[in-house]
């Protein structure tokens, strides 16, 4: 069965492609359009569609519109209320559901060959916990939480033998994202855009205002859910996007954030007793990227597995929404489902760019050697990420054991200076160094950084000295986890700076090209590309440049994937 999802309705949109039970691709519109999030969140966008993600996962399957069994799209207009009953105030979301239900049309369009009678319609929350449920082979519960889908913000379930079983749906205007994304807004920051700067901020705060949040924002024995409203401005004065931080504002998002974790926690436990106590708890939706309350969930829930999907926003439910038209266990290997690049097509590109280049005997040696001299890598390699988090594939690296590391960074990057940046750090010296969920390559919870630690790797330790972990296991992703070894053997830290290969307001590096235009305007000291190490010392130094240097070395290669 060829399955292709896709996600177009609020924000992120994206395509993934399910071949008789193999995730194929998935990508992102961003990486391809190279707009943040693929379109804004308002009603006016939602006829936007992921053509360009769409047609790159068929031709990555070497398929035509119509060779596919169906395509799936992650929101059922026939499950919508009336938005201002809802109590959601948008004069403007009937738009939205009308958009939605010319959806096969507009794909026909879009995908030319494509039967319109192919679509089905799939519920958002429904893709949601299939992204989740289905990703993993044994049977689990799934707690879904986001702003909003057709009509509710919330789903409880449990998946066994393929089959969803929900326990229950919060209805809107009850939500727990909606109420992140009012606070965000609230801050001065991006709604649908900038939470994780909120769940950051939060750190230097004090929840001084947890009180008054527990009587507004609470679980209900049912397995569901009560907001009400919140007025914001008594408690910290509303912030222009340009405006001064306060006390009174980190203090607000510490508050929210410690209720959010408390809510959550009642909710996974009321699921784990519906569920009968499955041991295995699988998580999606936007608040599934709230990695400290992932953390707290997994430390102080009752299951013994938390599992959370990588592209746990909207994005996911393009591979949710296919996969549960198969309705089968199909388990998440790899993040690294997006476009890749041969060894060939790379040095074409560098070729064309005229920058000098070197092929050295390894490019996780010599990555390893810059990062011990203080240097700032960019590292691209194999298929780009599903999802929000660089895993080493589209990232920019750099050492922890300097203090200044955080700052030069964000410099680099051009974002706010409370903004962390995490650690990769080899598997087998996890437990040495941190405290928390294991294994955990996906970056989606925060883990304790052991105290003896916390001044050898000051870089990725927090002001709350935690650190965003990812786990690099050597089966999985070989290269990264060479690059590590050497670098421990060479500084005796086994842990490096991963934090994603773009600049502020921009999506990640996808192709090439862009690679080599990050390079040449950010002060980045190394681009690692497949098995090519183009150094800025070289590429920049007066005088003329040759179209490639003399190569050097063996004819190892790196694990750039294939475009197809």
């Amino acid at each position: 069965m060829r399955v292709l999802g896709v996600n177009a309705i609020f924000h992120d949109p994206s395509a993934a492609l399910v071949v008789d039970g193999r995730v194929v691709a998935a990508a992102e519109e961003e990486r391809f359009s190279r707009r943040k999030h693929g379109k804004r969140p308002v009603p006016f966008s939602a006829w936007e569609l992921p053509e360009l993600s769409a047609a790159w996962c068929l031709e990555a399957a070497g398929l035509k519109p119509g060779d596919l069994d169906a395509v799936a799209y992650s929101f059922d207009p026939a499950l919508c209320g009336d938005a201002q009953q809802l109590g959601l105030g948008d004069p403007w979301d009937h738009l939205r559901v009308d958009y939605a239900r010319r959806a096969p049309q507009f794909l026909a369009t879009a995908l030319p060959g494509l039967d319109p009678e192919q679509v089905r319609f799939v519920p958002h929350h429904v893709a949601h916990a299939a992204s989740a449920g289905l990703s993993v082979p044994e049977q689990n519960a799934v707690l879904v939480l986001d702003g909003r889908g057709e009509s509710a913000s919330h789903l409880a379930g449990a998946y066994r033998d393929g089959q969803l079983e929900v326990f229950k749906s919060q209805e809107l205007p009850h939500s727990l994202g909606l109420l992140y994304e009012d606070l965000t807004r609230h801050l001065g920051f991006m709604h649908s855009s900038d939470e994780y700067k909120v769940m950051a901020l939060a750190s230097y705060g004090r929840p001084k205002f947890l009180g008054l949040l527990r009587e507004l924002v609470h679980a209900n024995d049912d397995g569901g859910f009560t907001v009400e409203r919140i007025d914001w401005d008594a408690l910290a004065k509303a912030r222009a996007a340009d405006g001064e931080m306060t006390e009174a504002h980190a203090d607000l998002a510490s508050s929210v954030q410690v209720r959010l974790e408390e809510v959550l926690l009642d909710l996974a436990r009321w699921t784990f007793e519906a569920s009968g106590g499955l041991t295995t708890l699988t998580m999606a939706g936007g608040t599934a990227l709230n990695c400290v309350a992932n953390a707290r969930i997994a430390a102080e829930g009752p299951f013994e597995r938390v599992w959370v999907q990588p592209a746990a926003g909207d994005a996911g439910t393009a591979l949710g929404a296919a996969l549960s038209l198969g309705r089968e266990h199909v388990p998440f290997g790899t993040a690294a489902l997006g476009r890749g690049w041969s060894d060939e097509e790379l040095e074409a590109e560098l070729k064309r760019a005229a920058v000098p280049y070197t092929r050295p005997a390894s490019i996780a040696h010599e990555a390893a050697r810059v990062l011990a001299g203080n240097g700032i890598v960019a590292w691209y390699q194999g298929r780009s990420e599903y999802g929000p988090r660089a895993l080493g594939h589209r990232s920019l690296l750099a050492h922890p054991g300097d203090a200044h590391t955080q700052t030069r960074m964000n410099d680099v990057k051009g974002r706010e200076q409370f903004r962390p940046i995490a650690p990769m750090v080899l598997a087998e010296r996890f437990d040495e160094i941190f405290e928390g969920v294991y294994p955990s390559p996906y970056m989606l919870f925060v883990h304790k950084v052991k105290p003896h630690w916390r001044d050898r790797i000051p870089a990725v330790t927090h002001v709350d000295g935690t650190a965003r972990v990812q786990t690099v296991h050597a089966e999985t992703e070989p290269i990264v986890a060479e690059m590590l070894a050497e670098f421990e053997r060479q500084t005796g830290l086994p842990v490096v700076v991963n934090t994603s290969l773009n600049t502020a307001g921009r999506p990640m590096v996808d192709t090439p090209r862009e690679a080599l235009e990050l390079f040449g305007s950010a002060p980045v000291d190394l681009l690692a590309i497949g098995p090519f190490a183009v150094h800025r010392a070289t590429t920049f130094e007066p005088g003329p440049i040759e179209e490639g240097s003399k190569k050097t070395g063996s004819n190892e290669t790196g694990t750039s994937g294939a475009r197809r």
